[in-house]
Formats: structure tokens, C-alpha cells, sequence
């Protein structure tokens, strides 16, 4: 993916891994529209960043995806790049339908219903990228939070799946797999935990691997590869054991 030159809709950019690669991309040269539900989160970061453009949106809503899709190609027709940040995770005592079914709309449809609405225009740009952010809990679930977990092991495989599909358009299809980051997913204990990565540790390593363009489509930090690869390397009961083991 060419870091620089194009028009970039992130959704859930008003905060977390979201803002800060908004704030990343803006920097390079891209223009870059941000996305979500809460209008003054939104504009605090285009305040900060002049330039910057926002948009609101409801990814739960399949309709109000459908009305966003219109009006971002009309309002930014040069846009070639989405990338699918937005999500939530809450924590399951056992089975909660309530919190499995938003987290399922969120995480996954979201990403979908998004991608499908702008799928014809991407294909008529002249190169353009689907960036997926899954998560190291893709390939290692934690158990206090399955739907969370299952949905992200769903967007890896719908990247994979995908990422073939459209292996002779223009369009690239990226998957970045975050491991744990000071965000304030989780509450805001996460943003100061220090067992958590740096946000902008991770920024910064993962914008030097968008840039290096990795064959195989997948944005994996250090960090994240003791996750990634643990099947592969035959410890996933270790690392089962490992990340589970505050839980």
C-alpha cells in the first residue's frame, strides 16, 4: 500500500488505534476522513489536525452504512482506501446474546455491509485498499471475551477470502492484527496498563509495515507474532494458557 497520495476513510477514527493512524496517514500527505457515532469526539481530532474531514456514522445501522457510502464517494470521489477500525469489546460472563449480537453487528457486519457499499467505486479507482483490523485474539481467543474474539478471527478469515477474490483488480486488500494496545477499548484502565503496548510504539511500527508492503497482505507487529504464529509454532496451549491467565 503507498502511504502517501490518497484519500483514506477510517471508521472508529475518533480515538484509539483509529485516531492515532488517522493522525499518521494526515501526516503523510493523504487526505483523510475519519468516522463514528459521537460528533464531538470527531471534532476534537479534525480540530487538532487541520485538514482533516468527518463524517458520521452509525456501522451497527445497515441503512445509515448504506446513506454513508453515497455521500463519502460523492463528497470525496478521489477515495480510495478504507480502513475498518471501528469495533467494540465487552466482556461475556458465559453467553450474553445482547452483548454477542452488537458485537457481531459492529465488528463484523460493519466491516461488510461498509465494504460492500463501496466495493464498485474502489474497483474503479485506479488502485485502491481494503484495510481490515483483526486482532492478535483472532488466532488466540480470550476467553472473557468470545464474541469479541470470534469476530475477529472472522475478519481474518473473510480478509484471507476476500484478499483472493480480488487478487486481479486494483484493489489490495490489508489485514492489520493488533496485539494488546494502550487503548481505552477495554476501559480506561487499558490506556496506562503497562503490560499493554504503546499506542504509539505501535503506530509507528505499523506504518513502517504498510509502507514495506508485506507479500502476504498481513500488518503484524513484533509484538503480535507470539499470537500469530502460535499454531504454526505448536505452543497454542501455552499461549492459550498465557493470555488467559489473568482471566
Amino acid at each position: 500500500m503507498n502511504i502517501t497520495g490518497n484519500t483514506i476513510l477510517i471508521t472508529g477514527g475518533g480515538s484509539g488505534i483509529g485516531r492515532a493512524l488517522a493522525e499518521a496517514l494526515h501526516a503523510k500527505g493523504n487526505t483523510v476522513i475519519i468516522a463514528g457515532r459521537r460528533e464531538s469526539v470527531l471534532d476534537e481530532v479534525t480540530q487538532a489536525n487541520p485538514g482533516m474531514a468527518s463524517m458520521l456514522l452509525d456501522i451497527q445501522d445497515k441503512a445509515d452504512i448504506a446513506a454513508f457510502a453515497g455521500e463519502a464517494v460523492t463528497r470525496f470521489p478521489a477515495l480510495n482506501v478504507v480502513i475498518h477500525n471501528a469495533g467494540i469489546m465487552r466482556p461475556e460472563s458465559h453467553v450474553d446474546l445482547a452483548i454477542a449480537e452488537e458485537t457481531v453487528a459492529t465488528n463484523l457486519l460493519g466491516p461488510i455491509r461498509l465494504t460492500a457499499a463501496l466495493l464498485p467505486h474502489l474497483k474503479a479507482q485506479p488502485r485502491a485498499s481494503i484495510v481490515t483490523v483483526s486482532s492478535g485474539l483472532a488466532f488466540v481467543p480470550l476467553a472473557a471475551t468470545p464474541s469479541y474474539s470470534a469476530t475477529k478471527a472472522a475478519i481474518h478469515s473473510w480478509s484471507m477470502a476476500l484478499r483472493h477474490q480480488l487478487k486481479d483488480t486494483g484493489v489490495e486488500v490489508v489485514e492489520i492484527a493488533p496485539p494488546y494496545v494502550q487503548t481505552e477499548l477495554l476501559g480506561p484502565q487499558q490506556a496506562t496498563d503497562p503490560e499493554a503496548m504503546p499506542l504509539a510504539d505501535f503506530t509507528s511500527e505499523v506504518m513502517a509495515l504498510l509502507e514495506a508492503a508485506p507479500a502476504d497482505g498481513e500488518i503484524i507487529v513484533e509484538r503480535c507474532k507470539p499470537l500469530r504464529f502460535a499454531a504454526e509454532n505448536g505452543n497454542f496451549a501455552d499461549v492459550f494458557a498465557m493470555v488467559n491467565s489473568r482471566h
